[in-house]
Order: structure tokens, then sequence, then C-alpha cells
């Protein structure tokens, strides 16, 4: 005769848990390699800056990849893993257009930019939640962050956090601000006004 073992049921819900919140945890963690893996890519084929007004499809748009702006190193590395951020933040500005800046004077939303633009791209990460507190601290940024400056000459910029160290605690960046993307030591080279964590 076989004998039954039985679980109590609490100890059978948490076994689920601790079972289902492992599982997630891996797969966040492959995602965010993934994510970096995608941005540090971009460092071998784009190779200029260009931020010329370019009609795109629509979801699933982009310039081509030897060019682009900081934003698109961003919108690039996200796709990778399965976020289209032109799709997220045209759908999140067309239901809350007004929470949006209007820098642009924009008056309606548009597919072939609006996700190209740094204050669009912090906005959207607000929105969703997202958002970290600014910090000084080197250890606080890590491989998959996404950060956003405002530069000396106050226009804004944005990359993502590298698993690529600068030093003990510093990850470099990789961005695109005038050559292409980049993989650099530039953390702190400019005024940090974001910090978001999106996996």
């Amino acid at each position: 005769m076989v004998k039954v073992i039985q679980m109590p049921i609490i100890g059978f819900l948490f076994l689920s848990l601790l079972i289902s919140t492992t599982s997630f945890a891996q797969t966040s963690k492959e995602t965010l390699h993934r994510l970096v893996q995608a941005s540090v890519e971009q460092c071998k084929y784009t190779n200029s800056y260009d931020p010329s007004y370019v009609k795109l499809e629509y979801p699933g748009g982009d310039v081509p990849l030897e060019r682009g702006v900081c934003a698109d190193v961003i919108v690039r590395a996200f796709r990778k893993v399965g976020v289209d951020l032109q799709k997220e933040v045209h759908e999140d500005m067309k239901a809350n257009f007004s929470s949006y800046p209007k820098l642009w004077r924009a008056k309606a939303t548009d597919t072939n930019i609006d996700h190209r633009r740094v204050a669009n791209l912090m906005t959207f990460f607000d929105r969703k939640g997202k958002s970290l507190a600014l910090s000084s601290q080197e250890s606080d940024y890590l491989p998959g962050d996404v950060v956003a400056w405002r530069l000396d000459n106050g226009l804004l910029h944005i990359g993502i956090v590298s698993d690529v160290k600068a030093d003990k605690s510093r990850y470099k960046i990789v961005h695109n601000i005038s050559e292409g993307a980049k993989l650099e030591d530039i953390l702190f080279s400019w005024k940090i006004i974001g910090h978001y964590r999106y996996f």
C-alpha cells in the first residue's frame, strides 16, 4: 500500500510562491543581461549622431542603425527584450497627453519622434513607476538602469548603465552624444536629473 504524504495547504502555498518568486527573479536577471548586451552591441554599428526628423513605420519603426540620437540607444536596447518604447510611449501619450512636456508645442502625438525625445522617455518611465531616487553614490547605479542628465548647455541627454566596470563601484554608460554609440565612463560628467529601473 502506497503511503500518501499530505502537505498542509499553507506549506503548499508557500512552496508554490517560492518557486514562482525564484522563477521570476531568474527571468528578470536574464532580461537585464539581454538588455545590457543589446545596448553595448550598438557600439559596433551606430557610428554617428543624427537628430534629423524621419518618418518611421509604426510600431517597430527605426532610423538606419548606423545613426541615431541618445534616445535611440534606449529604444533599441528595450526592443531587444520585447518592449517597444515607440508604441508604449505613443499609447501613454495618447491617453494622457496633458501629462507630457510641451517643449515642442505639439498639439498631438507623433509616432515618428515622441519616443526619440528624452523628456518624453523620462515622463513615461516616471508615470510607470520606474523612477529611483537621484544619488551621488556610484553603487546605486546598476546595469540596465537608465540615466538622464542635463548637459552643461542645458540640453537633455540619456544613456543606459552597462555591466562593464569603470572602477570598483562604477559602471560605464552606453550613450550617443555626438559620434555614435559609445561605452564610456561618464556617469557623473553632467548633472543627473533622472534615474530609472524598468526591470
